[in-house]
């Protein structure tokens, strides 16, 4: 018979020093999870409490500005839709299709923004102290001051007098009351 050789050769040498490596490896990770399941501080991190129950008063400006603040926000956003309107309407390359398109969208914008000072005035001729009204052609928002909160016939009125101005399904009918 005859005795086998032993022959150790490059790949076996890596083959050994990989599994070295791995049962390392392993060894390391089970003993460092075995430990306790806190987590281990290294330094200490000053960070600020934060009770969110408490309030504070964040804005400084007074609670009518909100209205003139939403008026104003309201027309500087229309005035940049008619801005890009007027360009496409004057702009040399545009197609006869998108100046037609141009002209009924600031037919429409136009005709929301009568709506929404009508809805605003007939709102406010109702007993309303403020209102802002949002259209956009398939949804409103409404918000009004009511200092005690709206109650369901306030808001039906207010609801009435929106429909009776413009035609918006019920469900995309949205009343907010500020105090």
């Amino acid at each position: 018979m005859r005795k086998p050789t032993l022959i150790i050769g490059k790949k076996q040498i890596a083959l050994a020093g990989l599994t070295l490596l791995l049962g390392t490896a392993v060894y390391v990770n089970y003993a460092v999870s075995s430990g306790s399941n806190e987590l281990k501080t290294t330094d200490k991190v000053n960070t600020r409490t934060v009770n969110y129950g408490e309030t504070q008063l964040v804005s400084t400006e007074p609670e009518e500005d909100y209205f003139a603040k939403a008026r104003l926000d309201r027309m500087t956003s229309r005035d940049k839709a008619v801005e890009t309107l007027k360009m496409v309407l004057s702009g040399g390359d545009s197609t006869d299709e998108e100046k037609s398109v141009a002209t009924k969208e600031a037919a429409a914008m136009s005709g929301l923004i009568e709506s929404e000072s009508k809805v605003e005035s007939l709102i406010k001729a109702a007993g309303f102290e403020e209102c802002v009204v949002y259209l956009d052609g398939k949804t409103a928002n409404i918000v009004v001051r009511s200092p005690q909160g709206l109650i369901d016939s306030e808001a039906a009125q207010i609801k009435d007098i929106l429909l009776g101005e413009v035609n918006v399904e019920n469900e995309n009918i949205r009343i907010f009351d500020v105090d």
